[in-house]
């Protein structure tokens, strides 16, 4: 763990340098039935090409507002890299009419047209696929990201005490982002390399975000992150506990 990391896109690239093939992100879709796996490596290009997204074609800049309305899945947690990368603030669940770039999942398209501003669609497909067709007023992300750069740089710095994360009602810096899920890792049982935390955690509270995401990624751990657990019997669980080597869980 890197100590002078003062921003999430500042961890990434700390893990990037430190071990680009073990695993940081694996997510499950108890709905669908999807299982996803990213490497350091393979997450961090998603969120180099989204951040030259958001930079570029969508023409995001430090302090502008970008609300999520997503859940807690693998193409949100690349969101919110991304949007630590180019310095603008993440509004998880954000008012879209107060948003200068809105992303939307399938279910809330109708709420995200109140943006006036830049509007993405993510079809939370299994594999990151694109809609059949891409929504009225929205470009779909599925389309627009793979064309991306594979390396990001940005125009501007990123000031670490600015706004990075809103979520719940509450803001914080990059450098409190950093600084809170380094303190509460213990906590969730992540004590470094190798500690590996199942989280059925909405992405809507800090709690859900430090255990679904900053937590593992500030301890060098990594998350089983699951969407729709409730879906998932308790036999079935110990099994994937067990199969993914889960050695804490957050539900």
């Amino acid at each position: 763990m890197n100590t002078t990391d003062r921003t999430p896109a500042d961890l990434l690239r700390s893990a990037l340098a430190a071990d680009p093939a073990r695993p940081l992100v694996t997510f499950y879709d108890d709905t669908t039935g999807e299982r996803v796996e990213l490497s350091v490596a393979t997450f961090a290009n998603w969120v180099a090409k989204t951040a030259n997204l958001l930079q570029g074609e969508l023409s995001a800049e430090p302090g502008d507002r970008v609300a999520l309305l997503l859940p807690a899945h693998w193409q949100t947690a690349v969101w919110l890299l991304a949007c630590s990368s180019v310095g603008v603030i993440a509004e998880v669940g954000g008012d879209p009419a107060a948003a200068d770039v809105v992303v939307s999942g399938p279910d809330t398209l109708d709420a995200a047209r109140a943006c006036s501003g830049e509007r993405i669609a993510l079809a939370l497909r299994p594999l990151g696929g694109r809609f059949p067709q891409a929504p009225a007023g929205f470009a779909d992300y599925a389309v627009e990201v793979p064309s991306q750069g594979d390396r990001f740089v940005a125009y501007a710095p990123v000031d670490p005490e600015d706004a990075a994360l809103v979520v719940a009602g509450r803001e914080f810096s990059g450098a409190q982002v950093v600084e809170r899920a380094r303190a509460e890792a213990a906590g969730l049982g992540l004590t470094g390399p190798g500690s590996r935390l199942l989280s059925g955690l909405g992405y809507d509270t800090w709690e859900g975000l430090a255990a679904g995401l900053y937590g593992p990624l500030a301890s060098g751990g990594s998350v089983v992150l699951c969407r729709h657990l409730e879906r998932l019997g308790e036999d079935a669980l110990a099994k994937r506990i067990e199969s993914e080597r889960v050695t804490s869980v957050s539900r």
